[in-house]
């Protein structure tokens, strides 16, 4: 197993582990110009869950890889946090703001992946 698909793997199962829903894989990495190989996006259903989402994808990486973030922003309104691994970028939104940024639509010559929800 790679260390980027490590990577995905313990950020997926930390999105999971707090209830995160509507996971979508999108794979930059043959687009010309991207500045990072991965985007994983993610949704909760209020900031509070947004910011629990973060926190555990963070803590959960650590604990599992050693490996922290370069950076990580938003938890001032906690609508949308974007945590950073260099070539893998988390996005945890909220439901409107995840629409209203459309992240999937404005990289749509990406590969996506959507990942099952744990009901």
């Amino acid at each position: 197993m790679t260390e980027n698909t490590d990577l995905k793997r313990l950020i997926i199962e930390g999105i999971q582990d707090r209830k995160g829903r509507g996971i979508t894989l999108v794979d930059l990495s043959k687009i010309d110009g991207a500045a990072v190989d991965e985007f994983i996006i993610c949704q909760g259903s209020s900031t509070m869950q947004v910011a629990s989402i973060a926190d555990n994808i963070r803590e959960y990486v650590q604990k599992q890889s050693g490996q922290k973030p370069y950076n990580y922003d938003g938890y001032k309104n906690s609508q949308w946090i974007v945590i950073d691994y260099g070539s893998t970028l988390v996005h945890v939104f909220l439901p409107e703001i995840r629409q209203l940024y459309n992240l999937e639509e404005l990289w749509s010559d990406a590969r996506l992946e959507q990942v099952a929800d744990l009901d």
